[in-house]
């Protein structure tokens, strides 16, 4: 009698086979992962692996980035002083234009932000938030994802070019710069153009310059005891860059622009009525006999 039983090969699936000898082919045993549960779980693992990968490239660019802009283009400050008031107050943080001065030039009016030319700032004892958060905070100041503090940097505003003459002051109590008078809308309202007296000329290669609050900003008047702006003046090349525009808190929020109208007028050094080339004295009521650096009472 002929069989029309099914006959299977090695390898096929035998329904009337015991189900717990059942072999996988691959020599698994039975209640083991099969070969989908084992390649489901490497390419869970793969893409997982992939998209760290990923996330620590794109952070380690952006980083990157942000160092290169720091240290080329834009790098932001903390304002930690009156000295500028009202035009910036304390816990501000401003944006610094790097291009400023060795792609664009200084210029008379703009505020900006320059390394201590010498001992101007006193020692200020370092505050410690504990060793995690003080790394982490000087990772990101580094490459410019925080605010430097400042802590070696000063902010003023640039009164005075090389060459330029200046003089504290005329009978309406205004400083004049190459000869022509200021006026000077940033000073904070209530302070005179500045209680110190000076006659200087600024050397070459260095600007003057001063604070908004001048009744509360040592500046290049508290640092030139010779009274000829050599030693109070600052030299180009420590300039950081120029500040032009606050950013926190938001509700003062702006550019910082130059007051254009207030040096409109000023000449060249030594073009101006009654100054020389070389700097000397223009006659006027205010700045007669030797340039004095006391404080009025």
């Amino acid at each position: 009698m002929t069989s029309h039983e099914a006959r299977f090969e090695p390898g096929q699936y035998d329904p009337d086979a015991p189900q717990g000898s059942l072999d996988d082919g691959l020599g698994a045993d039975a209640g083991a992962p099969g070969p989908g549960g084992r390649g489901r779980g490497r390419a869970a693992a793969g893409a997982a692996g992939a998209a760290l990968r990923e996330f620590v490239v794109v952070v380690a660019m952006a980083l990157a980035l942000s160092f290169v802009v720091k240290t080329w283009l834009v790098q932001a400050f903390y304002i930690p002083s009156g000295s500028m008031e009202d035009t910036l107050i304390l816990n501000d943080r401003v944006v610094v234009n790097k291009l400023v001065p060795d792609v664009v030039d200084v210029q008379r009016g703009d505020v900006v932000v320059f390394q201590d030319p010498g001992e101007w700032l006193s020692a200020v004892p370092e505050v410690s938030h504990g060793p995690l958060r003080d790394g982490v905070e000087r990772v990101l100041s580094f490459v410019g994802l925080l605010p430097d503090t400042s802590d070696n940097h000063l902010i003023k505003r640039v009164i005075g070019l090389p060459g330029d003459h200046i003089v504290c002051c005329d009978a309406q109590g205004r400083l004049t710069v190459n000869g022509v008078p200021l006026t000077e809308p940033y000073v904070k309202a209530g302070d005179v153009a500045s209680s110190i007296t000076f006659d200087i000329t600024v050397p070459a290669g260095k600007i003057w310059v001063m604070g908004d609050h001048r009744s509360d900003s040592e500046d290049s008047r508290f640092h030139d005891p010779d009274g000829t702006g050599g030693q109070g003046s600052v030299p180009i090349a420590d300039i950081t860059g120029r500040a032009v525009a606050k950013v926190w808190p938001l509700d003062r929020a702006g550019w910082l622009s130059r007051p254009e109208s207030t040096f409109k007028g000023v000449p060249a050094p030594g073009a101006s009525s009654g100054t020389s080339p070389n700097g000397s004295s223009p006659s006027t009521p205010s700045s007669s006999g030797a340039p004095s650096t006391s404080t009025s009472p």
